[in-house]
């Protein structure tokens, strides 16, 4: 991935932000346990009520509890709260209309108070059970030291006999209760506070419901935050991993334009296209799950282990040990997913290769009645794919049963230990099902993790093969420095000692070769298959450079003058005529987009294509399908011809242009060839004798080399390989 990530840069920006989204939406999503334990710890168990130190409390109340307290504690109560006279504040506190009250002072320090509060219910309960144990008297009326159940007349019945306990009693259970987790005091504070509330009249209900529903709002709000920031990270998302396909696509289709016939022998035509489309997909869309999963995963698991040590401390094992389960797991996985996802594309690759030859050579194959070897060449190729992801679809399935055994696991064992630690008092409910979400995130976390780790391995190896394509260097490079064509020698094609060899071949295909093609004047090419006559040709639009030596048209090197000045320069009929797919119309305009009605109309009817065109209804409107599948071999070598006609360049090569023709229509064309581009220098390769009886120059290769230059008449006698070429092809009257 890191040989592309130059493509990152540009989407730098919202990537950013949408980290920073993900951070706000995981810090929602660790927040909502924390209110479902407050509901669970506070709503419920302790009616709402927040702190265990009481807004208020009863005279009697008070100087009850001031007993369980030390001296100082009981000083600081003291400064902390206020007396309230009867009948001072009745609507609040209903009991003060018979009772004195004291009300907590606004400068008191509250979450001190709550500690002190706490500390000694505890003391009070150890006390009290101490004390039931040894006299048998109850304050409750189960008989267990329950604060739900505590009925304050029987306690302050009790005050007398407190007077008479040892000191040392009240040391022990406050030594006791300093033992006891700072949560479970404090909730236990509370629910002494509800009975000091309820003694006051106060509306326990009510403030039970409100805290519930005030939690249960900001849950609400988190939970619309969370969405909102996913919303918008999908959105970066998108526009981040898509913006990158496109230039990528755009970037490769690019590079490929500017191949050259060495590159393409290179890279197959179906890996280019695999490369340009599946490839770029799988990079998108790791590229998508990254941002969305693989910046949120690590910060909702590194959030929820901590946010669960906070909990607690004492289970932190089993989250060690789910981390160290998920972590083999996904180890295993990776391992073996891996070498899977490196073949995969190469598998890709295959099929398609297999599916293109298949469809375009479908009539050679129906001809020598192949077509079960190609179902079964096809159907290997598909076999593989199928196979080599059949095994890794296995993998991911297993995966998803895995995670959510490990899950359940999990979760049965924190319910395990945290019951027992709930009956202890050292952990309260709602902690427990806390740590219990945070459990799960941490593993969903790592869900995602491998998730995005599975597709990564095939994402990098895509990422590689787009590298490939991008960081290939042309042979064919533009000139830093370009030079201007020389206008005296307008159209003159010369070769000076030209010797050309592919890459890494061992011998060259051409050797030494020397001509010169003048305007107004027909060069024609020959020679037996193989023999270099379609290399030659290409290397005058610098499709080939040369190895050795040099071609210059206008009196330029071909190396150094633009290439985009170059090929407006020449009108190219490849041997193969290939259309594109759009209209005849749109075809012949290819070379020359604002080509005139009447350009268009000469050069079809020079390439001896205006009667069939005509006898379509659409005329030049006729749709072409791709490839010019929808006409006939000699009509797309009509409208091949006519598409460079339409250029009116001063160069033109026909590269085996006319072998489709019958002869009529070969004499015809190269007739009104003659007749109306007789001031353009025209470069012919043809396989038949009768197409370059009249050139001015034909030349003969050889095994690369020129073993003959002339006119027809002249190389008939001194050419022995021309004679046997046209002897093959002509009567003994042609060849008198």
């Amino acid at each position: 991935m890191s040989r592309i990530s130059r493509y990152f840069k540009a989407y730098i920006g919202p990537i950013l932000l949408a980290i920073v989204l993900l951070f706000f939406q995981a810090l929602c999503d660790l927040s909502l346990p924390n209110y479902m334990s407050n509901i669970v710890n506070i709503g419920i168990q302790q009616s709402g009520i927040t702190d265990a130190a009481p807004d208020a409390v009863s005279a009697k109340g008070l100087q009850f509890f001031k007993k369980f307290m030390s001296k100082e504690q009981a000083d600081q109560i003291d400064k902390s709260y206020q007396l309230v006279k009867t009948g001072s504040d009745t609507s609040a506190y209903p009991l003060n209309k018979s009772e004195n009250i004291y009300t907590l002072k606004t400068d008191a320090d509250r979450s001190v108070l709550s500690q002190t509060f706490g500390e000694s219910t505890w003391t009070f309960i150890n006390t009290m059970e101490s004390l039931q144990g040894k006299t048998g008297k109850q304050a409750f009326s189960s008989g267990k030291t329950n604060l739900t159940e505590m009925d304050f007349s029987k306690l302050y019945q009790m005050q007398p006999m407190l007077e008479k306990i040892p000191q040392q009693v009240f040391e022990d259970a406050r030594k006791k209760a300093a033992g006891v987790q700072d949560s479970i005091k404090l909730q236990s504070g509370t629910v002494l506070v509800k009975s000091f509330y309820q003694e006051l009249g106060m509306d326990t209900g009510a403030m039970e419901q409100r805290y519930i529903v005030m939690e249960g709002l900001k849950m609400l709000a988190l939970t619309l935050g969370s969405a909102i920031a996913s919303v918008f990270v999908g959105l970066l998302a998108s526009r981040a991993s898509s913006g990158i396909g496109r230039d990528l696509r755009r970037d490769v289709f690019h590079q490929v334009n500017s191949f050259s016939n060495a590159e393409f022998d290179k890279f197959s035509t179906a890996s280019l296209i695999t490369r340009t489309t599946n490839d770029i997909t799988q990079v998108q869309m790791v590229m998508m799950m990254g941002i969305r999963m693989l910046a949120y995963a690590p910060i909702m698991a590194i959030g929820g282990i901590t946010m669960a040590v906070r909990k607690s401390v004492s289970m932190t094992w089993i989250i060690v040990l789910a981390v160290i389960v998920l972590i083999g797991l996904v180890g295993i996985v990776f391992a073996i997913a891996m070498p899977r996802f490196k073949k995969m594309q190469s598998l890709i690759d295959r099929l398609n290769l297999v599916a293109r030859e298949n469809l375009t050579g479908l009539m050679v194959t129906r001809a020598f009645s192949n077509q079960s070897f190609e179902e079964k060449r096809f159907d290997k190729a598909n076999t593989d794919l199928t196979d080599n992801q059949r095994f890794v679809n296995r993998l991911m399935t297993i995966m998803m049963p895995a995670m959510m055994l490990i899950m359940n696991g999990i979760s049965l064992l924190i319910v395990w230990v945290g019951a027992h630690q709930v009956a202890d008092s050292r952990m309260q409910v709602g902690d427990m099902m806390a740590y219990m979400q945070y459990a799960m995130q941490i593993i969903m976390s790592f869900l995602f993790i491998s998730m995005v780790f599975i597709f990564v391995p095939r994402a990098s190896v895509s990422a590689g093969r787009i590298a490939d394509v991008l960081e290939t260097e042309t042979s064919i490079k533009e000139p830093t420095e370009p030079k201007a064509f020389d206008s005296v020698k307008k159209g003159l094609v010369e070769f000076k000692n030209v010797s050309f060899r592919y890459h890494g071949a061992e011998e060259d295909v051409l050797h030494d070769i020397s001509f010169t093609a003048e305007p107004g004047k027909t060069t024609a090419f020959i020679g037996s298959t193989g023999s270099g006559k379609s290399t030659l040709v290409n290397m005058v639009p610098r499709f080939y450079d040369a190895t050795s030596g040099s071609v210059c048209v206008d009196g330029q090197d071909v190396r150094n003058v633009s290439q985009a000045a170059l090929h407006e320069r020449v009108g190219y009929v490849p041997q193969q005529g290939i259309l594109l797919s759009g209209t005849i119309d749109s075809n012949l305009r290819y070379g020359k987009a604002n080509a005139t009605d009447e350009e268009i109309r000469t050069a079809a009817e020079i390439a001896q294509a205006a009667e069939f065109i005509d006898s379509n209804p659409d005329g030049m409107d006729t749709p072409i399908a791709q490839g010019g599948g929808n006409v006939s071999g000699g009509q797309k070598q009509r409208l091949s011809i006519a598409r460079a006609l339409a250029t009116n360049a001063e160069i033109y090569i026909f590269d085996d242009s006319f072998s489709a023709l019958d002869f009529k229509t070969d004499s015809t064309l190269r007739a009104a060839l003659k007749q109306h581009i007789s001031s353009a220098t025209i470069l012919l390769v043809a396989q038949r004798i009768s197409t370059i009886l009249d050139a001015d120059q034909i030349i003969v290769l050889d095994e690369g080399k020129i073993v003959g230059r002339g006119t027809h008449q002249e190389l008939l006698k001194s050419c022995k390989t021309y004679y046997e070429i046209a002897s093959s092809q002509l009567t003994k009257e042609e060849l008198a």
